[in-house]
């Protein structure tokens, strides 16, 4: 209650400081400032004289001088203030009417203090913007869980760790699409809005187009336009940017989440393997300067020249302890595996059908234990719908994924570009539905027009921005990820 009061003092404080500043002919929220450089470059700038601006972080006035500290996403700098400075007007106008959280601009030469510090000294300082209410107590910033989420701003603020977390996950963006494009891949944009749900197997979310009288959904993957881009002749194709899952949330899924697809015509998997373990070392080396990192307390090194691999559909025999890819009756799987006693028959309930449960034991059995980077591959083909059908056995498809900790970070095939093969595969999908599950994609028709136009050999892959953000960062959730992620 008291922090409440004090609240509420320090803004009626600062309203009144608002008031004044009109009163004296001042605007307290100024148009623009006209920056000579940014903050981070001034700190380069020792001798010269800068114009900076930034929100002010820190002050002490000690008398007729003082220090503050203003600073950006990016940087901050320390600004010496006092009356050799500025004339005894402009340094009162400092002192009792402008506050920490205030916006402002600085004008002044950059020196390096006797004890090493970078600092402005002050020429001009320029209100820029009153913050009305004070920024969270400095030694401690933002710490309630729910307050960093819903004010993501003030966490940024006070918070080092997410400052390095946001920087980086714009980095990261920026480093995936040079990476494709130094490599021949052009960007392009797919609809967000669709009247199919297609490219993976998940529970969409719905919408009315008002315009058109028709119910849409919102996209659950990029894969499809993608492929039909590679039809069109883009041999190389990629999209970064938002899918969206009515899914249930944990601490590694978001209902609306951030990755990159591309597809590569005339590569298999195996070329995609080694174009993605050498986009992580990149990726790793350019941001935190090393291949190894740890994670929930493993340690990770995905330097290695040969990653662990796993044989997905033989890996799952072993475990079931008899052979289960010609079973089709979800029943009879469940009771086999029951049997077995690898799962009570309560525990199985959910799964409705044999890909659910097939995915059900793989993610508790297998998934769960892997902990350094795995290539696990050779998926049945009941789990992946869009993917090519091995050529020497037509129940597994040309499948790898990359598995970490448990932590699933990539998908990718050889891509079904067989029309035929491609209808069946998606009918199938109906008879699931058919039987509960609520995670299956629709017979999307211009898709398969524009696979019977046909399309070249290709694969491709989709990489989850957010989870790799909670690898390089260590970070439990990931909601920590993502700059404001949705609150009830």
């Amino acid at each position: 209650m008291q922090e409440i009061q004090n609240l509420s003092s320090e803004v009626d404080v600062r309203k009144k400081k608002i008031e004044e500043l009109k009163a004296m002919g001042e605007i307290p929220y100024k148009s623009k400032f006209d920056c000579s450089c940014s903050i981070k470059q001034a700190r380069e700038k020792i001798g010269e004289t800068v114009r900076v601006a930034g929100r002010i972080v820190f002050r002490r006035i000690m008398g007729k001088f003082g220090f503050m500290q203003i600073r950006n996403i990016e940087s901050k700098i320390q600004v010496s203030v006092g009356r050799n400075e500025l004339d005894e007007k402009a340094y009162e106008f400092y002192k009792k009417m402008i506050d920490i959280g205030d916006f402002v601009g600085v004008e002044g030469e950059v020196y390096t203090t006797q004890t090493g510090e970078i600092t402005i000294k002050a020429e001009k300082v320029t209100l820029l913007s009153k913050a009305m209410r004070p920024l969270p107590e400095k030694f401690h910033g933002l710490t309630d869980t729910e307050s960093r989420y819903r004010q993501r701003y003030l966490d940024i603020i006070s918070n080092e760790k997410s400052r390095e977390v946001f920087l980086c996950r714009s980095k990261i963006c920026s480093i995936i699409r040079r990476e494709l494009e130094d490599n021949g891949f052009f960007e392009v944009e797919t609809p967000i809005l669709q009247t199919n749900i297609s490219g993976a197997s998940a529970k969409p979310f719905f919408t009315k187009h008002n315009a058109l009288d028709l119910e849409c959904n919102l996209r659950i993957a990029f894969e499809t336009w993608l492929k039909m881009c590679s039809a069109g002749g883009f041999d190389r194709v990629f999209e970064l940017g938002k899918d969206f899952r009515n899914e249930g949330m944990d601490f590694q899924h978001l209902q609306e989440f951030t990755q990159v697809e591309w597809y590569a015509a005339y590569w298999d998997y195996e070329d995609n393997i080694k174009f993605f373990k050498n986009l992580i070392r990149k990726l790793l080396n350019e941001t935190i300067g090393t291949t190894k990192l740890t994670y929930q307390g493993k340690e990770l090194d995905f330097g290695a020249e040969k990653w662990e691999r796993i044989n997905y559909a033989e890996e799952m025999k072993k475990i079931l302890g008899f052979e289960y890819l010609d079973i089709t009756d979800v029943d009879e799987f469940k009771e086999k595996v029951v049997k077995s006693g690898l799962f009570k028959s309560e525990e199985l309930e959910e799964c409705k059908c044999v890909r659910t449960l097939i995915d059900f034991i793989y993610k508790r059995k297998i998934r769960a234990n892997i902990v350094g980077p795995t290539i696990l591959y050779n998926y049945p083909a009941v789990l992946k719908t869009l993917a090519r059908r091995n050529d020497e056995d037509n129940r597994v498809v040309d499948v790898f994924q990359v598995v970490a900790c448990g932590v699933e970070m990539c998908n990718a095939y050889s891509e079904l570009i067989d029309p035929i093969v491609q209808r069946q595969a998606l009918e199938a999908q109906l008879e699931e539905k058919a039987q509960g599950d609520d995670e299956t994609m629709d017979v999307d028709e211009d898709f398969l027009l524009a696979m019977e136009h046909g399309m070249p050999p290709m694969s491709g892959l989709g990489f989850g921005i957010d989870r790799f953000i909670m690898f390089l960062f260590d970070l439990p959730n990931i909601r920590d990820t993502v700059l404001f992620p949705i609150m009830k």
